[in-house]
């Protein structure tokens, strides 16, 4: 059941005019910003898209104390598999509320070896987060700030958090569906199609003519999910020099010792930097390659693709309602004779910079935001009903 759509009023320039002016409350994870991942420079660029827009949004972290929820018209909460971090500022602000729900399935990746995975494999997927939410907070201080969550247990969270939004905001159709089949909740959605910043990262003819074609990048925090691991035995001795650009994830440093330790001289490890230094290797490299486990989006495919680069992406996931088959190639992250295969077809593949212009011109964070507002408005004009 996919949301109506109805016409807002904008100036010239494509801006919320005066009187249609919200003020809006971002509610994000308590680690956004000292574990920085994809769902960081959604939440940051959707923000300044808006504000951009004459919105007023302010970003709060969930573990925040004395927000005062009357300064704004709705909350905006991103992340469903984090309802521990929703469930008391529902209760709290008595707000009409909409969710990004970002909704990535983690179970694929508790099939790899270890006593830890093994002992997740014996419990369906709530009860993986649930073990994991609650070993968090035991172990490393994460503070669940809702005692709720500790006696319904996540699947009834989760539930109850879909239940009571006024609309849901999936990164694509796909992602709903998978939603829908998990918790069987049926709500109106509205897609909210990630983007990249074409500000920064963008291409001409004469950088793809002097693209590296031995240059391969993956960036992304390294960790189970991203499947670094997989890509390196891919590429380890090979033609390749693979570039693993960003840090490790604080609960996988297990994980990126092993990556390092079984890397050959042709791989090379750079630390998470900022966007504006991020683009220059996009703009030397001629692939990039994400073999996630799962993916919603893949932000930095899509940044990678904006500055020319032939991408591969994962095959699980809603990856296919972001990225053509024939201008992209998708792998089996469990394979590694299919990553290896897909980074050689990238390596050859005339780029089409039509194809580019395209996707440029649907995934950007100024559609974003246009299609954010509406979704705002339909919930503010159904909440006055």
């Amino acid at each position: 059941m996919t949301a109506a759509t109805f016409e807002i009023e904008t100036d010239k320039n494509n801006n919320v005019t005066k009187d249609q002016h919200l003020k809006i409350l971002f509610i994000t994870r308590a680690s956004l910003f000292n574990v920085r991942g994809g769902d960081t420079i959604q939440v940051i660029k959707t923000a300044e898209a808006l504000q951009k827009a004459n919105m007023t949004v302010d970003i709060k972290l969930c573990n925040e104390k004395n927000i005062d929820y009357s300064l704004y018209n709705l909350i905006h909460f991103f992340n469903i598999r984090h309802p521990a971090d929703i469930l008391l500022h529902i209760e709290q602000s008595k707000l009409p509320y909409v969710i990004s729900t970002i909704y990535v399935d983690y179970t694929s990746t508790h099939k790899s070896t270890g006593i830890k995975n093994s002992i997740l494999n014996l419990f369906g997927s709530n009860a993986q987060e649930y073990i994991k939410t609650v070993s968090k907070s035991i172990t490393q201080g994460e503070k669940i700030i809702s005692r709720n969550y500790l006696w319904m247990g996540h699947k009834r969270a989760v539930r109850k958090v879909l239940k009571n939004a006024s609309l849901l905001l999936p990164n694509s159709e796909n992602e709903y569906k998978r939603l829908l089949h998990s918790y069987g909740i049926e709500k109106k959605h509205v897609v909210i199609p990630n983007g990249a910043d074409a500000g920064i990262f963008n291409y001409n003819q004469e950088e793809i003519r002097m693209k590296d074609r031995a240059m391969v990048l993956c960036v992304a925090r390294i960790e189970l999910i991203k499947n670094q691991l997989n890509l390196i035995k891919a590429l380890n001795d090979t033609q390749f020099e693979l570039y693993l650009v960003g840090d490790p994830a604080p609960n996988h440093i297990a994980y990126y010792n092993e990556c390092k330790r079984i890397s050959k001289p042709n791989i090379h490890f750079i630390n998470a930097i900022p966007q504006e230094e991020l683009v220059q290797y996009y703009k030397k490299a001629r692939g990039h390659i994400l073999p996630s486990w799962f993916e919603t989006t893949g932000l930095s495919s899509l940044e990678a693709l904006f500055c020319g680069c032939n991408i591969v992406v994962t095959k699980y996931g809603d990856t296919k309602d972001y990225f053509d088959p024939e201008n992209c190639f998708f792998c089996d992250p469990g394979s590694v004779p299919s990553i290896r295969e897909a980074v050689e077809k990238a390596a050859v593949h005339t780029t089409n910079t039509l194809y580019i212009d395209e996707v440029m011109d649907k995934y950007n964070w100024q559609q974003a935001a246009k299609k954010t507002i509406m979704a705002y408005q339909q919930v503010i004009l159904n909440t006055k009903r």
